[in-house]
Parts: structure tokens; sequence; C-alpha cells
């Protein structure tokens, strides 16, 4: 495939049989959606390992590493669906481009936060250009290979975009641990990285968009989820620590409604952000509702792990940073393989299974304790790592396979968008169900016992994922002969 030569974009009918793995142009495009994709993960990576050392410099207790993790989350959650749409639209390429470029100007900003408060702030930034490239780097594999080579090609992004989180904890310890300044250089590796997608974007990756896509775009839409989602996300955090006030309450209930009325405006709306009719696909909705478990299960135990380990046992930053190494390490071998094992089998057992083994591994996390040292942490990760190397290309490739693949922007779009509203709403409300309130943070005996009642409820919300994937998923939706 190759663009026009006046360099417009290339027509998705018009891309048939599509990219394959093993030519110059499928390489190419593969790693410059890996470059992007690592951006991302890296950035998570990084910042639950430096929680702990920016709450000591800027004086920001549980609720305030709360939202620096919630801020981020919440504009990427709401505005993902507008990323993928806009991707759609006026090419993938495009916008995804736009979105590396704002992310990283707003990791500048978080390198020079002040404050807790412009620190929240600018992760909010960050997300919105999160928002915008997250779906492109997805959408851009689904759009431009060939049926046959997609699972694969996905496998090998969710496997190789671990390099970057492999290197993001033992880095982002080492940097924290350099002075109680070194939490901001863990923003500012984000820039060269950001250069190195752009250069290669450019360059290498052809430009697609849906063609038959037409009407003017769902800003209602976007605002309605965007607003829905930071109402019921700050009356959730806020709640427990302040006190359920009238003001909070209202928050929560504005939230729903507004949420509510998001999915009456995508109903009623001829070319809406999230298409309602994509969820009449029972594979859709089940791969959507596994996605929302494990992640965030995932979300939740990831967000409290690192500073758990380094409050309870006082483990260093740079081991508590690399207690989550095995995660990537893990993935990036195993994931490729589960790619192409999913589509000789079928994607059923591979998200039944990986799910049940993450549920097993949470419940191996509440044993930890005062004690505990990193080798302890580490044998636990491993398994929850194999667990999720087992879920996470199955599950996004049949996502991607249950819409049409004009739709691949938006699908994409929802399934990130279903991911990171799953992470938003159980950061915030895991510690309150787990009565881990500010006083408790600062007890180490009490948030350890408050933490091993968190990770049963992860490992129970996990568990409900694989059962749900039993029951829904199709084994033959990632056939190349599927429909």
């Amino acid at each position: 495939m190759s663009t026009p030569a006046d360099g417009g974009p290339v027509p998705d009918c018009a891309r048939a049989p599509g990219l394959t793995l093993t030519s110059t142009a499928g390489r190419w495009a593969l790693f410059a959606t890996i470059l992007g994709g690592s951006m991302a993960i890296l950035d998570g990576t990084v910042i639950n390992v430096a929680l702990p050392r920016i709450g000591e410099q800027l004086g920001a207790g549980l609720t305030g590493l709360q939202w620096t993790v919630n801020a981020y989350t919440l504009t990427l959650s709401g505005l993902l669906l507008l990323g993928g749409s806009l991707g759609d639209r006026m090419g993938r390429r495009r916008i995804f481009v736009i979105g590396v470029i704002w992310f990283a100007v707003a990791s500048a900003g978080c390198a020079a936060a002040p404050s807790t408060t412009f620190l929240i702030a600018m992760r909010a930034f960050q997300g919105i250009g999160a928002a915008l490239l997250t779906p492109g780097s997805l959408a851009i594999l689904e759009a431009s290979f060939r049926k046959e080579d997609r699972a694969a090609a996905i496998g090998s992004w969710a496997g190789l975009t671990g390099i970057a989180a492999a290197i993001g904890p033992l880095l982002g310890g080492a940097l924290v641990g350099l002075a109680p300044w070194g939490w901001r250089l863990v923003f500012l590796i984000n820039l060269p990285l950001a250069a190195a997608v752009i250069w290669t974007t450019l360059r290498h990756v052809p430009e697609t968009r849906d063609e038959q896509t037409s009407g003017s775009l769902d800003i209602a839409g976007a605002v309605l989820a965007a607003l829905g989602l930071a109402g019921l996300t700050y009356g959730l955090t806020e709640g427990p620590n302040q006190g359920w006030t009238a003001a909070l309450i209202a928050s929560v209930v504005a939230g729903v409604a507004l949420l509510v009325a998001f999915v009456v405006n995508e109903a009623r709306r001829p070319n809406p952000l999230m298409p309602l009719g994509l969820f009449r696909s029972r594979q859709f909705s089940g791969t959507n509702g596994v996605t929302f478990a494990v992640y965030g299960a995932l979300s939740g135990a990831f967000f409290l792990l690192p500073v758990m380990l380094q409050r309870v046992p006082e483990l260093s930053p740079l081991a508590a940073g690399s207690a989550l190494l095995p995660v990537p390490i893990v993935m990036l071998f195993l994931s490729p393989v589960m790619g192409k094992v999913a589509t000789r089998i079928g994607p059923r057992i591979p998200m039944t299974v990986g799910p049940l083994v993450c549920a097993g591994a949470l419940l191996l996390f509440g044993s930890l304790g005062l004690e505990s040292t990193l080798f302890d942490a580490l044998w636990r990760v491993t398994i929850f790592a194999l667990g999720l190397s087992i879920t996470v290309a199955p599950l996004t490739a049949t996502a991607l396979a249950s819409a049409p693949n004009r739709q691949a922007g938006v699908a994409s779009a929802i399934n990130n968008a279903v991911a990171r509203t799953a992470g938003l709403l159980v950061v915030a409300v895991l510690p309150a169900l787990a009565g881990m309130t500010t006083a408790v943070y600062d007890n180490p005996v009490e948030l350890d016992a408050a933490f091993g009642t968190a990770v049963v409820i992860a490992g129970a919300l996990c568990a409900g994922g694989g059962v749900l994937a039993w029951f829904t998923i199709r084994n033959d939706v990632l056939s190349p002969d599927a429909a």
C-alpha cells in the first residue's frame, strides 16, 4: 500500500488486501504505532512509582495522588471517542501526530509543576493528547493490515510496547531516587520519544480514513461524556474523604444523569461518537465487558501496589518500580504468541483463563506485608503478568474484529475508553471500599490491612471478567472468513 501522489489519505475501500507483517511498509507502520503506544504506556508505569515522592515534595495526600492519576485518565476517557472519530474523519495518521505533539507539550508542563494543583491540571491536559493518539495507534493497524495478519500485528504491538513498560518502572525508580525533584524527570523522558514518533510516522505511515463518514462531529456527545465522568469521579473520589455532603451527592447524581443523556444523544444522532449499533454484536459487548473488569482490576491494584511497597515494607522507589517489571517482560514475549494462538484456536479460552489467573495472583497480593521483600512481590506479579499476557492480545483483537473495518477508529476508541473509564472509576472507589482513608494511608499497619481488602475486591472483579468471556465470546470471531 502507498499513499497517493498528492499525499492524501487512502480510502479504506482502496486498501485491499492490506499490509503484511513481512513487508517493509508493514514493519514501518507497526514500528511507528509501537513507538506511539510506548509513550503512553511509559507514562503510566512511571507515574505510579513516582506518586509517594510527588506527595512528599508537593504536599499531596492520598486524595491528591488519586487526582494525579485520575485527572489524566478523566480527560483521556472522556475524549477517547472524539479522538477515534476525528481519526476516522480527518485521517488517522494526522490525528495521531497531533496527539503526540500535544502529549509532549503537556509532559513538559507536568515536569515544571510548582504545586499539586498545577500538576493535576497538566495531567488533565496530557490526557487530551493521549485521547488523540491512543485510538490512532491501534486503528492504523486494524485499517492497514490484511485480516490474516491483524491479530498477530496487534499481538506484536501489545508485546513490543512492553519494552517501554519494562524500562519504565526501573527508569522511573532510578530517576525518582536521584533527588526530591527527580520525579520531574519521569515526564521529561517523553520528549525525545515523542520526537521519534513524529519523525517515523510522517515519513513511513500512510494516511487512511473512513470515506463513508458524513455529517458534523458529535461535539454534544463529547461534552456530555466528559462532564458526566468528571461529576461522577469527583463525587466518588472526594465523598469518602470529605464526607458525603449535599454537594458531593449532587455531583454523583449529575454525573450519572449526564452519562444517561450521553447515551440518549448517541441513540438519536445520525453520526454519533459511539455508534450504539456496535453493541448489538454480542462479541463487541462481551469483549468490552471483559475489558472493563480486567483493566479496572489492573488499574486499581497497580495504583496501590507501588504505594504500599514504599510505605509498608518501605522498599525504595527503584525496588518498588522493579516489582512491576514482570508484567511488561512477560507480555513482551507472550503477547505476540497469544495473538497467533487466538487466531488459531479462537479467543474464548484465552479470554476466560487469563482473567482467572490474574484474579488468583491478586489474591496472593494480599499476603504481602511489613516484612515483605522485593522477591515476594516479584513472583506474585509474575503470575499476574502471565494471566494478563494470555488475555490482552486476544481481547484487543476481538474488540476490533467485532466491528466493521471502516469503523476501526471508533471501535478502538470505544475499547480504550472502556478500559480507561474502568481504571478511572476503580481508582476513585477502591480505596474507599477497602477503608483506605488519609489516616490509614499514614499508618503502615492499617494501610497493609486495607491493601489486602482492596486486592480481594480487584480479584473478584477480574474473575467476573473471565466468567463473562466464557459465556459471550465466540471462537470464530478472529477467523479470516468470519463475517
